[in-house]
């Protein structure tokens, strides 16, 4: 299943400010919403429900690994030898992928792991992504500190 990209005209200059209020706090009422963006409750609402049907949006809970027992964190580089897309597909399901992107470049696929401890990030690559019919080769990246993510593109 292939993702859009969305183009510059995704977005109304409101829309994007609604989003910019549900990047700040996901609980923000839509009351609270309308006041800063000018429109009723209502009307919020009912921008947000096609935000979130057209999933231009998703209103999540993000958790910090390391607080939820997950010690673990790395990006997998992964060279296919045949349907690229057939094992990207693949790894989409397993529980322990957060963000899985094609490339193009030195690997085929990047995969964003999250895992328990070292021994899990082993059993994970050795014996379940590199199992996988057509994957040639993969190469970790462990990570020793996250100093940065966020979640508010696509409004500025």
């Amino acid at each position: 299943m292939a993702t859009r990209v969305g183009t510059a005209d995704a977005l109304d200059d409101v829309s994007k400010a609604i989003v910019e209020q549900l990047q700040q706090d996901g609980r923000r009422s839509y009351s609270a919403i309308g006041k800063v963006v000018g429109l009723s409750e209502a009307a919020v609402r009912q921008r947000v429900a096609k935000l979130l049907e057209s999933e231009i949006i998703q209103i999540v809970a993000v958790t910090d690994p390391l607080q939820v027992g997950f010690t673990r964190m790395a990006m997998v580089g992964v060279i296919v030898s045949g349907d690229i897309e057939a094992v990207a597909a693949e790894l989409r399901e397993f529980h322990e992928v957060d963000y899985l992107v094609v490339t193009a470049g030195g690997f085929d696929i990047l995969a964003e792991v999250v895992c328990e401890d070292d021994d899990h990030l082993l059993e994970l690559i050795n014996r379940r992504i590199r199992a996988l019919p057509d994957v040639l080769r993969t190469e970790t990246f462990v990570y020793l500190q996250l100093r940065k993510q966020i979640y508010t593109w696509g409004t500025r």
